[in-house]
């Protein structure tokens, strides 16, 4: 089979044609060929809270959530998630109304934009983006627009005047992702600011994914976009228990909205998976009202791990990037010189790093539009053992010589 039919018609339909394996599938089948530390893909290479598996543990054997659960999730889990918006940040929702369970964050951006766009409306994304923004725009038919974040003082910003630049009259949305993966970057309260004003100004809605909101360190903070004036009517917000807990299998995520707006992306999601991940949900229900310790623990074990392992690719002669939130590091690898860099090019240096050094990373350039502007940044991700990371750390300093 070739993928093509007797028409010659490719198999794929055309507005996925693009994407194809994911560099995630090739990156991590690379680790395993070559007995390298996978530090590409991001998930914890340890479970989460004893007493949250012991929970879903629970819930399997009393019969709840064995079969279907309620459409919108099971209320004990929307009651959760509503509380956990009003405590942190102090907004409300409607348990009933305002809050959607999905099968992870991954469903709840799908439904979203397929929800909410026309085949041709622009969305607006930053550059680097989490690669199923462009797959799930595509599906929807809309027009991906990149506003691309730089480097400028050692983390990576955006330009609000390339922003408001980018919209025009036929953009729709605006997808936001805060703190960001691939880069690190969280935006500041002033940032926030601006792109909610322009999203008033404009009649646009938005999107944000939040799913690295109890990963933020040093003097950020995450402030979700529908707390600022004009926003909670038009921003639908996502969360994912999976990046919290450290139970990325169990595909847990959320939306919350105004009515209207869950309304709408129920309606997109009820044709996806329907419903997911029944007896979890009753174990993420108690997750979310674990005590502040365990949040304030969770970050300060990760911003550990991140400062060794930054330390780690400084030593072995990168240019690291602050993170000040998620579980990624984005470093230039031009440092290293033009013969171990493979002359800037990130995608011949992660295919080249598992032999050379035994460590598995990822380009950057998958997640741009414009390829040239990501060329030199390689992701590493820091939520694995602490033993990993300084084994990881010992195998890249080979690579200073």
């Amino acid at each position: 089979m070739t993928g093509m039919t007797s028409s010659n018609r490719p198999f794929l339909n055309r507005r996925l044609a693009e994407f194809g394996t994911t560099i995630f599938a090739e990156m991590s089948a690379l680790a395993v060929q070559t007995g390298s530390i996978n530090l590409g893909q991001g998930f914890p290479d340890t479970d989460g809270p004893e007493e949250v598996r012991e929970a879903a543990v629970r819930a399997l054997r009393d019969g709840r959530g064995n079969q279907y659960p309620p459409g919108p999730g099971i209320p004990e889990l929307r009651t959760a998630i509503a509380a956990h918006q009003e405590r942190r940040y102090g907004l409300s929702f409607d348990p009933d109304t305002e809050v959607l369970v999905t099968a992870g964050a991954t469903e709840a951006i799908a439904a979203s934009l397929l929800a909410l766009v026309e085949p041709g409306d622009e969305v607006i994304a930053f550059e680097p983006y989490y690669d199923s923004y462009a797959a799930c725009i595509a599906m929807a038919g809309g027009k991906r627009v990149p506003v691309t974040l730089r480097p400028h003082e050692g983390s990576f910003r955006l330009d609000l005047d390339e922003l408001r630049s980018a919209v025009t009259d036929r953009t729709r949305l605006l997808l936001i992702n805060t703190p960001h993966n691939p880069t690190g970057t969280v935006l500041t309260r002033e940032e926030l600011t601006a792109v909610a004003e322009l999203a008033v100004e404009r009649d646009l809605l938005v999107v944000t994914d939040e799913v690295y909101e109890h990963l933020v360190f040093d003097d950020a903070e995450h402030l979700p976009l529908a707390t600022f004036p004009g926003m909670r009517e038009r921003t639908v917000t996502i969360g994912s228990a999976g990046k919290t807990f450290s139970f990325t299998g169990w595909k847990v995520g959320w939306v919350t909205a105004s009515p209207g707006l869950v309304s709408a992306v129920r309606s997109a999601k009820q044709f996806l998976t329907y419903v997911s991940s029944g007896p979890f949900q009753y174990a993420v229900a108690e997750a979310l009202s674990l005590p502040d310790t365990y949040f304030t623990a969770f970050r300060e074990d990760m911003r550990a791990k991140r400062d060794l392992l930054a330390t780690g690719l400084a030593d072995a002669g990168f240019e690291v990037f602050n993170t000040a939130g998620t579980y990624f590091i984005t470093t230039d690898i031009r440092p290293l010189g033009a013969e171990l860099s493979k002359d800037g090019d990130g995608f011949a240096f992660c295919r080249a790093l598992p032999e050379r050094a035994g460590v598995v990373a990822i380009p950057n350039a998958v997640f741009y539009d414009h390829r040239d502007a990501g060329a030199p940044f390689v992701r590493f991700a820091f939520c694995k053992q602490t033993g990993v990371l300084e084994e990881a750390a010992k195998r890249l300093k080979a690579l200073a010589g």
